[in-house]
């Protein structure tokens, strides 16, 4: 993969979770900034989720620990866990904000 081509799956899936939060009605605020989104909750605690163009990765940082995804066999796959991220991200709020989300 070359690096236009991991920003584009990039700005894909960082579409995908800002409008799921937008869906799911949750008290999430977010902002993206550069190679930055910021997701925040009500009792201020935050998700970072940031691009890691070097390495073709996504990175994500929340109150549970660190994860790195890469981009393999059409998802972002946590090189740690094995999680899928959007899934991972869809948990790390619902933590977050303390209840359950309705991502339908």
């Amino acid at each position: 993969m070359n690096d236009t081509e991991f920003h584009q799956l990039v700005d894909i899936q960082m579409t995908i979770i800002e409008e799921a939060i937008d869906e799911s009605g949750a008290d999430i605020d977010f902002d993206v900034s550069g190679n930055v989104m910021m997701l925040e909750f009500e009792d201020r605690s935050q998700i970072i989720i940031n691009r890691q163009e070097p390495m073709h990765e996504i990175w994500l940082a929340s109150k549970s620990g660190g994860y790195h995804f890469k981009y393999t066999d059409g998802d972002w796959i946590c090189s740690k866990t094995g999680a899928i991220l959007f899934d991972l991200v869809k948990t790390e709020c619902e933590k977050h904000a303390g209840e359950s989300i309705d991502w339908s």
